[in-house]
C-alpha cells in the first residue's frame, strides 16, 4: 500500500506528499490518516500538486492532524454499503453509520465516484407518464409531481422547505412502492435531529434510506454527501427498481464547492462563485436518470439567498428541473401555509398529454383567476 507524509493542513485541503518515484494516487481516490488522539480522517485527492503531492479534501475535521504524519493512499475510491441491509439506517459521506446501531452488515460495497455505465439507455421515450400524489392539493394541480421527474422547491431562510419535504415524503410513501433515500446537504443538525426521530415516530424508518452531511461537518463532507446520495440512487435504479431521491439542501452542496475552491486557490468567478460551479452541478444533477425499467424521481430543496432568485447557484440548478415550486416570504408571514406562490412557479409536466385535458382546465382556470386577484 501506497504510503505518504503529510506536509500542510489547510482547513479541510490537505497535502500528501508521495517519494519521487512513487506514483501519485489517482483524482478521488481515498488516503486514509490518522490524528493525533488516533482519530481516523479520510481524505479524497482532487489535485496533483507539483513536487510529487497529492492535494486532498478531509471527509471529516482536521483537528490535530499532524504534519509529517504517515498517510496511506487505499487505491480505491469512497465505498458505501448497499442494498437491503441499509433500510432505516443513518449513514454519513462514507457510508459509516451514525445511528449507534451498530456496524451496516452489508453484502455488497459500491464506489461512490464510478464511470457512467454507457450500456444502460437512460431515455424512458414510448413510458407513459405516472402521476405521483403529494397529498398536498396545490401541488397536486399545479405543479404535479411525475414518476423520473425532477422537482425544485425554491424559498429563502424559515419559509417551510424542510417541512413541505417532510410532508410529501410521508404522504407518497404510504401511496408508493419503492425505494426512498434523503439525503441531508449541509443543513442543521437541528433539522436532522427532528427528521430522524419524526421517521422513528411514524414508523417510515425502516422504509428509507438517510445520508446526512450536517452543516457542522467539514465542507469536504457536505459537498460528497450529494454524490454519495446520487450512488445509492443509481444502485438501486440498475436493480431496475423505482427510487424517491430527496435533497435537503442543493445549495449547501454548492456553498460547500464555494469554500473548497477557495482553500484550493483557484480564481473565483465574477459573481463570486467557483469557477467550475456548472461542472460541479452536473456531475451531480445528470446521475440523477431514469430508465425504462426503472426511475429515479427527485425533489430537491433549494435555499435561495435573500428571496434572489437570479443568483448563480440557484439559477444553474433551473435547467435541470422539470418542477419550479417558490415559496413566498409574503404568503409565510401572511400565515399561508405551504407558503406557495403559484405564478412565479412553473411545471413542465402541467399538460393535457400528462394530466389530462379535464386536469389542465381547471388548473389553467384557477391560474387566470389567481392572476386576476394578484
Amino acid at each position: 500500500m501506497l504510503t505518504g507524509r503529510i506536509t500542510a493542513v489547510h482547513g479541510p485541503v490537505v497535502d500528501v506528499k508521495f517519494s519521487p518515484d512513487a506514483p501519485l494516487p489517482h483524482i478521488y481516490e481515498l488516503i486514509e490518516a490518522k490524528t493525533y488522539d488516533n482519530r481516523p480522517v479520510s481524505l479524497e485527492v482532487v489535485e496533483h500538486a507539483p513536487g510529487n503531492v497529492a492535494r486532498c479534501i478531509a471527509l471529516a475535521q482536521t483537528y490535530d492532524l499532524q504534519r509529517n504524519s504517515p498517510a496511506q493512499a487505499t487505491g480505491d475510491f469512497i465505498k458505501i454499503p448497499v442494498g437491503q441491509a441499509v433500510f432505516g439506517r443513518l449513514m454519513n459521506v462514507v457510508g459509516s453509520p451514525i445511528d449507534k446501531k451498530g456496524d451496516i452488515k452489508a453484502d455488497e460495497y459500491l464506489p461512490v465516484r464510478q464511470r457512467a455505465n454507457l450500456s444502460i439507455k437512460v431515455s424512458r421515450h414510448g413510458v407513459k407518464p405516472e402521476l405521483m400524489g403529494t397529498g398536498i392539493k396545490m401541488i397536486d394541480l399545479l405543479f404535479p409531481l411525475v414518476k423520473g421527474s425532477k422537482t425544485g422547491l425554491l424559498g429563502g431562510a424559515g419559509l417551510g422547505k424542510t417541512i413541505l419535504v417532510l410532508e410529501i415524503i410521508h404522504n407518497i410513501i404510504e401511496r408508493q412502492k419503492g425505494v426512498t433515500i434523503f439525503t441531508g446537504v449541509g443543513e442543521r443538525i437541528r433539522e436532522g435531529n427532528e427528521l430522524y426521530f419524526e421517521f422513528s415516530k411514524r414508523n417510515m424508518l425502516d422504509k428509507v434510506i438517510l445520508i446526512f452531511g450536517q452543516m457542522n461537518e467539514s465542507p469536504g463532507a457536505r459537498f460528497e454527501v450529494a454524490q454519495t446520495g446520487a450512488a445509492m440512487a443509481e444502485y438501486f435504479l440498475n436493480q431496475k427498481q423505482d427510487v424517491l431521491l430527496f435533497v435537503d439542501n442543493v445549495f449547501r452542496f454548492v456553498q460547500a464547492g464555494s469554500e473548497l475552491s477557495t482553500l484550493l486557490g483557484r480564481t473565483p468567478s465574477e459573481t463570486g462563485y467557483q469557477p467550475t460551479l456548472l461542472a460541479e452541478m452536473s456531475s451531480f444533477q445528470e446521475r440523477i436518470r431514469s430508465t425504462k425499467e426503472g426511475s429515479i424521481t427527485a425533489i430537491e430543496a433549494v435555499y435561495m439567498p435573500s428571496d434572489d432568485p437570479s443568483d448563480p447557484a440557484v439559477v444553474c440548478t433551473f435547467g435541470y428541473l422539470d418542477s419550479i415550486i417558490v415559496l413566498s416570504r409574503e404568503r409565510a408571514q401572511s400565515g399561508f401555509y405551504p407558503a406557495i406562490d403559484p405564478l412565479a412557479s412553473s411545471s413542465f409536466s402541467l399538460d393535457p398529454e400528462v394530466v389530462g385535458l379535464r386536469h389542465y382546465n381547471i388548473a389553467m382556470e384557477v391560474l387566470r383567476i389567481l392572476n386576476k386577484y394578484e
